[in-house]
C-alpha cells in the first residue's frame, strides 16, 4: 500500500516546487519591470504604438471624452497618445496640400458639432485652393479648456508635421497668467511645460500644485496603471468610433448659454478701475510666433455670444463684463500692431442665436459663418507668399 503512494508524494513535492519557482520568477520579473519603468519613462514610447492610421482611420479631432461609454472617446493625458490617434500623423504630407493647423479651445474642437460641421470640417470641404494649385486642408488640433500654454504645447508637437499656416483662435478667458496651468494636459506634462517656459523665457511661474510631478511609486507600472489602461481603452473605443462616426456625447437637450446675467462687474477679481492687461500673458502668444519660424501664424479673436437679456448693459455674457472685454480688445489690437502679428478681431461675427450651451460654442450655421471669413483670410495669406 505504501509503495503505491510514494510516487504520488514525490510528484506532489515536485509540483509545489515548480509552482513556487514560477511565482518567484514572475515576481522577480514584475519587480525588474517596475524598476525599469522607474528609471525611464516608457509611456510616451508606448503611446506612439497605435492602431489609428494603421488598422483604423485617424481621428479628425484630438481624443477628449467626459462620458466614454457614450462618446466612444476619452481624455488620455499623454500628448503622444493624442497625436498618434489623429489623422495628422497618418502619413507624409501630400504635395498638393496647403496644410493649416488650427489650435484653440473647445470652440475649435467643436462641442456639440459633428466633425464635418466644425471650423476645420468647413475649411477642408470649402473648396479653397491657393494660386499655386494647393488644396487647403485644415487639421483640428483644438482641445477643451482655455489656456494659451496648452495651445502652444500642442503646437510644439504639431510643428513636426510641416504646417503651411497656424490658425490660432484665442479669447480673453485664455489670457490670464493664472489660467495657463489649469489644463490637465499641461499639469500632467510638466517636463514639456517647463521646457516651453525655459526655451521661450516665458514670464510664468508655476506654483507648487500647478504641475504634477510623479514620485517613484507613481513612476512604476502599478503607479501608471491608469495611463496604461487609457492607452488600451483609446484603441478599443477607436474601433467603435470607426464604425459609428461618434466621437462625443450628443445630448438631445442641453441648457442654452445664459442670456439673463448677474449684475457682476468683475473679471478674475478685477474691477473696472483696474487694468486687465496687467494679468495677461502676451509672451505665450509670441512664443507661438517664434516657434513657427517662417510659418505664418494668424491670431483670431474668436466670436463670442453677446446677450441682450437682463444686465446685458453690464456684461456681454456669463464670462465677460463690458469693461474687461473692451479693454482686452484694445490690448489685443495693440499687441498685434506692435509685434507685427497677423490678426483678425471677429468677436461679434456670429449672431447670438447661433451659440449653443456656452458663450463660445457655435451651431453648425455659426461655424460655417466663421469658416467663410477665415477661408478667405487663409487664401489671402497663402497667396501673398507668406507660406514657405
Amino acid at each position: 500500500m505504501s509503495a503505491e503512494t510514494e510516487p504520488s508524494t514525490k510528484t506532489s513535492g515536485y509540483d509545489a516546487r515548480f509552482v513556487r519557482n514560477v511565482l518567484l520568477k514572475a515576481l522577480l520579473l514584475f519587480v525588474v519591470l517596475n524598476l525599469v519603468f522607474m528609471t525611464a519613462d516608457f509611456v510616451p514610447w508606448l503611446a506612439r504604438l497605435s492602431a489609428y492610421n494603421v488598422i483604423i482611420a485617424g481621428r479628425t479631432r484630438l481624443p477628449y471624452g467626459e462620458v466614454p461609454e457614450r462618446a466612444y472617446n476619452l481624455s488620455p493625458l499623454s500628448l503622444e497618445a493624442l497625436f498618434a490617434s489623429h489623422e495628422l500623423t497618418g502619413g507624409s504630407k501630400p504635395e498638393d496640400e496647403y496644410r493649416v493647423i488650427v489650435i484653440g479651445d473647445s470652440s475649435v474642437w467643436g462641442f456639440l458639432l459633428r466633425p464635418e460641421d466644425t471650423l476645420t470640417g468647413n475649411l477642408s470641404t470649402g473648396g479653397y485652393s491657393t494660386d499655386d494649385g494647393r488644396q487647403v486642408r485644415a487639421y483640428n488640433l483644438g482641445y477643451p479648456i482655455t489656456s494659451l500654454l496648452k495651445d502652444v504645447m500642442i503646437l510644439d508637437e504639431a510643428m513636426r508635421y510641416e504646417p503651411d499656416l497656424v490658425l490660432w483662435l484665442v479669447t480673453l478667458e485664455a489670457m490670464p497668467e493664472v489660467k495657463q496651468f489649469t489644463s490637465a494636459l499641461v499639469q500632467h506634462n510638466p517636463e514639456r511645460a517647463m521646457d516651453l517656459i525655459e526655451r521661450y523665457e516665458l514670464e510664468l511661474q508655476p506654483q507648487e500644485d500647478d504641475l504634477i510631478e510623479r514620485n517613484l511609486w507613481q513612476s512604476t507600472i502599478v503607479g501608471q496603471r491608469q495611463n496604461l489602461a487609457d492607452l488600451v481603452r483609446l484603441q478599443l473605443y477607436g474601433m467603435v468610433w470607426a464604425a459609428t462616426g461618434i466621437d462625443q456625447d450628443y445630448p438631445e437637450d442641453y441648457p442654452l448659454r445664459r442670456s439673463d446675467l448677474e449684475a457682476d462687474n468683475t473679471f478674475f477679481e478685477l474691477g473696472p478701475t483696474q487694468r486687465v492687461d496687467d494679468i495677461l500673458a502676451p509672451d505665450v502668444m509670441q512664443a507661438a510666433v517664434d516657434m513657427a519660424g517662417d510659418v505664418p501664424v494668424l491670431f483670431v479673436n474668436q466670436p463670442i455670444f453677446v446677450s441682450d437679456g437682463e444686465n446685458s448693459d453690464i456684461r456681454y455674457n456669463l464670462n465677460y463684463p463690458h469693461w474687461a472685454y473692451d479693454d482686452y480688445r484694445i490690448w489685443f489690437g495693440r499687441q498685434c500692431q506692435e509685434n507685427g502679428w497677423s490678426c483678425l478681431d471677429l468677436w461679434d461675427l456670429i449672431d447670438p442665436e447661433e451659440f449653443t450651451n456656452t458663450a463660445f460654442h457655435y451651431t453648425p450655421v455659426g461655424s460655417a459663418q466663421l469658416a467663410a471669413v477665415l477661408g478667405d483670410a487663409i487664401l489671402e495669406l497663402a497667396n501673398a507668399g507668406a507660406s514657405p
